[in-house]
């Protein structure tokens, strides 16, 4: 169950602090709405790994595409084309 505070909580921020854990994010509300979160610290190292690595395949995946659709250029093409 998501643990939701309001931000006031944070006058004892020591306590908030503490029911901090791996996978136990607490979610502060300002009137009642959604504000922040605060998460563990190695949480957000995974989470800022895994959205890297769905990045990169992203990219991947376009260049693949972009190779099928449009083809590849050879090396003496496109040193032709840098005027190398």
């Amino acid at each position: 169950m998501p643990n939701i505070k309001p931000i006031s909580d944070l006058r004892n921020y020591t306590a908030v602090i503490n029911e901090v854990t791996y996978g136990n994010r607490v979610y502060l509300t300002r009137n009642g709405h959604g504000q922040c979160a605060i998460i563990d610290m190695k949480e957000l190292d995974e989470l800022d790994k895994q959205k890297a690595l769905f990045q990169l395949m992203s990219k991947l995946n376009e260049a693949e595409i972009s190779i099928r659709e449009e083809g590849t250029v050879s090396a003496d093409e496109l040193e032709a084309e840098l005027g190398v």
